[in-house]
């Protein structure tokens, strides 16, 4: 279902987005300059010279960064009434959605997108559902969209965006979802969201799409079938849990989920994060420094574990970085459930399984086991496949991949067996 494409603009960002990248700008100056502040008190500390206060500067040096601060005060707000003068600038919502634009957003968004909503910059992505590369609404529906139709819902990962599904195989161009849209006759629907907020939030939010999807479905909603890359799995399954809390309908319609190298019990890059938090404050100089290894979002954060549900403390004490303090959250119950994992080694190892996989997310993270028996995630053997020599990346390009999942999905009409029982690898 190719989509047209049209002409591009000379460039991909525009004046309501560099008003909204300025008001970044000016908001993280004032924390730049308190950080570079307390970073000098620390070794002057160290060499016998106290501070004001914890973190500032005393004497001329405390008067030059007083200096320092008004002059960025004053910057702020010199450019603020230079934007106030500029032309009005249409809504970000109306700017031409260019692929490199999106990227642009969404990495930004990852990276920050809790930031971004806490200061209500406009930048901060709302969570859509997208249907012919346009957010659908649910007081104008289009009108392709079939009675009883069979969606295929796709979530993208961390710091992405529902056109990055469209990727490249030796020159020529992959979309798994696209794919199996056409070979099986789905709707493909995809999901936009802003990553850097918490999977719950995310989940919360995409239970309630959802929700309206299934309401306002034209002649009714048929089922759904999702394939998750990534964090995406983390949020469908906090969606799925969301909508049992809500009693929501849509879940009923709920029949294959496949992830798609999902860190179902967290990634190792996330962990040295956390443990880089738990290291830096053991000296002086360093503790400045804890606040930038902070900074990462809370979407970020919780793939340290594959955090999907809010829940009570754990019985690990949280200080240590090797603690699980999730609760169990098994698969959802009457759904048929994959999982694909990648391992850029050729075989499957110790290394590979707990520590590489393929280059962010472990193999056994991806095909849900746990050391925990309470943690383990139930996916049948026959439900399952590891692609070897292949990166975390390069699944969405994979011809291997596509042919297991539409190999998954083509025998979809067979109801599970109520018999099958998991084999623990």
């Amino acid at each position: 279902m190719t989509q047209p494409t049209a002409p591009q603009p000379a460039s991909s960002w525009q004046l309501a987005d560099i008003r909204e990248l300025t008001r970044l700008f000016i908001q993280a100056l004032p924390a730049t300059i308190q950080l570079t502040e307390a970073v000098h008190q620390a070794v002057l500390s160290g060499m016998g010279f106290k501070g004001r206060e914890e973190g500032k500067t005393a004497g001329i040096t405390g008067l030059v960064y007083k200096g320092v601060y008004g002059a960025a005060s004053a910057l702020g707000t010199g450019i603020h009434a230079l934007l106030t003068h500029l032309p009005p600038a249409p809504p970000l919502q109306q700017i031409p959605d260019t692929p490199s634009r999106a990227a642009l957003l969404a990495t930004l968004n990852g990276v920050m997108g809790d930031k971004l909503v806490e200061s209500h910059n406009a930048l901060a992505t709302p969570m859509t559902l997208r249907y012919l590369g346009k957010p659908l609404s649910w007081q104008t529906l289009p009108a392709p969209l079939p009675p009883r139709g069979r969606v295929l819902l796709m979530v993208h990962g961390l710091c992405m965006n529902d056109l990055q599904w469209q990727t490249r195989h030796q020159d020529a161009p992959v979309n798994h979802g696209e794919m199996l849209a056409k070979a099986l006759g789905y709707v493909p629907i995809y999901v936009r969201y802003n990553s850097g907020l918490s999977i719950v939030q995310n989940g919360q939010a995409l239970a309630r799409q959802l929700e309206q999807l299934a309401t306002h479905w034209p002649g009714g909603l048929g089922e759904i079938s999702v394939l998750a890359y990534s964090m995406g799995g983390l949020v469908i399954r906090s969606a799925c849990h969301s909508a049992d809390l809500a009693a929501h309908a849509w879940p009923a319609h709920l029949k294959n989920l496949l992830f798609l190298g999902t860190p179902h019990h967290g990634a190792p890059l996330e962990s040295a994060g956390h443990w880089l938090e738990q290291l830096l404050p053991a000296t002086a100089y360093s503790e400045p420094f804890v606040r930038l290894a902070q900074l990462r979002s809370v979407g970020i954060k919780d793939l340290r574990h594959g955090k999907v549900m809010d829940s009570s403390p754990a019985r690990n004490p949280p200080s240590s970085p090797l603690a699980d303090p999730r609760a169990p959250l098994p698969l959802p119950g009457g759904v048929r459930c994959f999982a694909i994992a990648a391992t850029t080694a050729a075989k499957r190892s110790v290394l590979a399984d707990r520590l590489i996989g393929d280059g962010l997310v472990p193999l056994r993270s991806a095909l849900g086991l746990h050391d925990e028996a309470r943690h383990q995630l139930a996916f049948l053997p026959a439900r399952t496949m590891i692609a070897y020599r292949t990166s975390h990346m390069a699944l969405l390009g994979s011809p291997q991949v596509a042919r297991q999942l539409l190999h998954w999905l083509q025998s979809d009409h067979q109801e599970q067996s109520p018999s099958e029982e998991h084999d623990p690898q």
